[in-house]
């Protein structure tokens, strides 16, 4: 089941050469292998060492009540694999465990390792193994109503953020040359009616624009007022009848509505220009990736060609207009684009040449950054090392806040982590025995207040929360299996096509208010 349309064919591609690893067949990793089998990941690996009892077959499509007592990775993948035929699967009758103890460079061949209900220590030894060797890791986990999704990554830049709303680059404020003669050439007072209102709206609103700015010293529009007037000046131009009345030209009700959006100063924006500060931009070495030898690329071609502005992206919107105009308006700006393409590919390949490099990339992977470079994104989130660490301070400052009677959902970060030290201690999770739901209660509170203890904060999580986390027993419900599966086969998916900005880093659903947080932890 090919999706070319959301992610390209590149993209595609990506995704049907990718390795996904998933430790632990649960319901939650069936659902997310699930999701990235259809698709059509090129193969996938399942690590677990269990036997099927009967709480999996009550919460796991992907495992039935005949295969109690059989491998629970062999099951899963047999069954997952009829999903889609062109997907390889293959499992692993052993714990993550026992693999990083015996073989750490297992995972070493996997473009993904997604872990489900893995202890602290194992999870911290993987996260160790494979922050190493930069591999993503996506670690997954549903407690009763509660979804939890870690995405650890050293760097992930993203090429093609796909961004909701983006404006136009039409360049009005700053038009380059080719684009001004031709602009220059048209001439709307000696046009009949029907040339007239088939003109493209961006003729329309650069001609008036120019009668603007000769009234006010060279400069464009900026507040509501001088939009307004610019405004005025536009439908002053729309052609009248033989009566006086106004005729209905769309195009110039076109021009109207685009002064407010088509008029934005073009710039730099603020987080590119944090790209070009940063150290791995200023210092290029043999080791570089080939994203930060274009960002440099870039940043040299804005300070030269560039004259302090981005290539020019080389699309414009549809208008109301004769094919003819719009084609030849399409064509100056796709050739403006190529010209600043070759411009900035002239940069890489000096650059990568000056590194002692061999360039290893498309010029139609340049074309395509250089298309999206007002849109790059670069995602670092911190090691589970970090994060584990007594001295973080960002877990610090997020768990000094949650004494409110509605705290942020943060605070079931800090009560799954309390969950987790409960395990390591009693080798059960609390309330998984149902007589022993007070006692645990009590034991959970201690397990919580150490934690506090080693953050050097006080403990300020109210009582109704840990009775809650003891009532769950660590039930995993299906019905946020498949939530928590689909989002996070779509982290997964962002991570391999390298396309949409991925969680950073920590995301947190709470199924009883339908609410969730995204929080770097």
């Amino acid at each position: 089941m090919s999706l070319i349309g959301l992610w390209g064919d590149h993209g595609q591609t990506a995704l049907e050469t990718s390795r996904v690893c998933l430790i632990n067949a649960t319901a939650t990793g069936t659902e997310i292998l699930k999701n990235l089998i259809l698709p059509g990941i090129g193969s996938f690996t399942v690590v677990d060492s269990c036997k099927i009892q009967g709480e999996d077959v009550g919460n796991n499509f992907f495992l039935s009540k005949d295969a109690i007592g059989q491998s629970r990775a062999k099951v899963a993948t047999e069954l997952l694999s009829e999903l889609n035929n062109d997907v390889t699967g293959d499992f692993v009758e052993e714990s993550a465990e026992s693999l990083l103890e015996s073989n750490d460079g297992f995972f070493q061949q996997f473009t993904v390792v997604i872990a489900t209900n893995l202890c602290e220590r194992t999870l911290l030894k993987l996260g160790k193994c494979l922050w190493a060797n930069n591999i993503p890791l996506l670690v997954c986990r549903c407690y009763g109503f509660i979804g939890y999704i870690r995405l650890v990554i050293r760097e992930h830049a993203v090429i093609e953020s796909h961004p909701d709303s983006a404006h136009e680059d039409l360049r009005l404020d700053r038009p380059f040359p080719s684009l001004v003669k031709y602009l220059d050439s048209i001439d709307l007072s000696c046009m009949n009616k029907k040339d007239h209102c088939h003109t493209p709206w961006l003729v329309v609103l650069y001609k008036y624009l120019q009668e603007y700015k000769a009234k006010h010293q060279g400069q464009i529009p900026k507040v509501y007022k001088e939009k307004n007037e610019l405004k005025e000046l536009i439908k002053a131009g729309i052609q009248r009848n033989d009566d006086g009345i106004m005729e209905e030209e769309e195009n110039f009700d076109e021009a109207v509505k685009a002064v407010n959006t088509a008029l934005i100063p073009t710039k730099v924006p603020a987080n590119i220009e944090q790209l070009f500060e940063d150290p791995d931009c200023e210092n290029l070495n043999a080791e570089s990736s080939n994203f930060w030898i274009l960002v440099r690329s870039l940043k040299e071609f804005v300070a030269n060609e560039g004259k302090g502005a981005l290539p020019v992206r080389g699309t414009i919107p549809d208008m109301t207009a004769d094919s003819e105009r719009y084609i030849q308006l399409q064509r100056i700006y796709h050739n403006q684009a190529d010209t600043d393409v070759a411009a900035v590919s002239r940069r890489y390949h000096d650059l990568v040449q000056s590194l002692g490099l061999a360039g290893c990339i498309s010029e139609q992977e340049i074309k395509t950054f250089c298309k999206n470079a007002a849109f790059l994104r670069l995602v670092r989130c911190r090691s589970l090392e970090v994060e584990y660490s007594p001295q973080s301070e960002k877990i610090k400052f997020q768990v000094q806040h949650l004494d409110s009677e509605d705290p942020d959902d943060v605070v079931f970060y800090v009560l799954l982590r309390a969950v987790d030290s409960f395990y390591d201690t009693h080798s059960s999770y609390p309330g998984w025995y149902a007589d022993q739901v007070e006692a645990d209660v009590h034991k959970l509170k201690g397990c919580l207040t150490k934690l506090y203890h080693e953050w050097g904060v006080p403990c300020n999580i109210k009582d109704d929360y840990v009775h809650e986390m003891c009532r769950y027993g660590a039930s995993e419900l299906h019905t946020m299996s498949a939530f928590i599966g689909g989002a996070a086969a779509q982290e997964a998916i962002k991570v391999i096509t390298r396309q949409f900005v991925p969680i950073n880093n920590t995301f947190i659903y709470n199924a009883m208010k339908q609410t969730s947080v995204t929080v770097e932890l």
